[in-house]
């Protein structure tokens, strides 16, 4: 079975350009017809703010919102985040969105093309950190992309970045696979 690969764009904000980078790394990733790669864009899911009288680890989520963004979330292998730096940080509506659930980021793993002044490598860095708590394992090669490299259609390819997105890709379809009969042993477990 193919990897699915979920390519999630942090921001949501009026004029952002997380939707043309993610577009860009879709369309390069799809020539390499090794994972189904799904672009998931936070503007588009609508969640309203997180505040669940009890931790999304205790699972039995009950807004319809949340029960969606679970199951969208719980169909993928692998996330591609797609982060703008905010305040040195990652967006606000990127983190609320993780802090909905927990359970459905498990044992998956997690690339990063950061993207911003200093290409986002200090959200990139944060949300290392946030993926370790959930237990999404993180994977070392990011894209770092410069905010003067972005347009409308995409990325500039004078900027050399198509290379460091294979290897990314390279790194997280290994592990994607490398964790799938995690995944499968704690759904087992669960049923049983």
């Amino acid at each position: 079975m193919r990897p699915r690969i979920a390519l999630l764009v942090g921001s949501i904000r009026r004029g952002r350009k997380g939707c043309s980078v993610a577009r860009w790394a879709q369309d390069h990733a799809r020539n390499r017809q090794d994972a189904d790669y799904v672009l998931v864009d936070l503007a588009a899911i609508d969640l309203p703010r997180f505040d669940a009288e009890t931790p999304p680890s205790f699972g039995g989520y009950r807004d319809e919102q949340t029960q969606r963004w679970s199951h969208l979330i719980a169909g993928f292998d692998a996330f591609v985040f797609v982060t703008p730096e905010y305040n040195r940080s990652i967006p606000a509506a990127l983190k609320d969105a993780i802090d909905h659930l927990y359970a459905e980021w498990r044992d998956k793993a997690a690339g990063f093309i950061g993207y911003g002044v200093v290409g986002g490598v200090r959200a990139v860095e944060h949300l290392r950190l946030i993926c370790g708590e959930l237990h999404l394992a993180d994977v070392s090669t990011s894209v770092a992309i410069d905010l003067a490299d972005i347009t409308r259609e995409g990325v500039d390819p004078a900027g050399g970045y198509e290379a460091e997105l294979d290897v990314m890709l390279d790194e997280l379809l290994s592990w994607a696979r490398a964790l799938r009969p995690l995944r499968g042993d704690r759904l087992a477990a669960s049923a049983a």
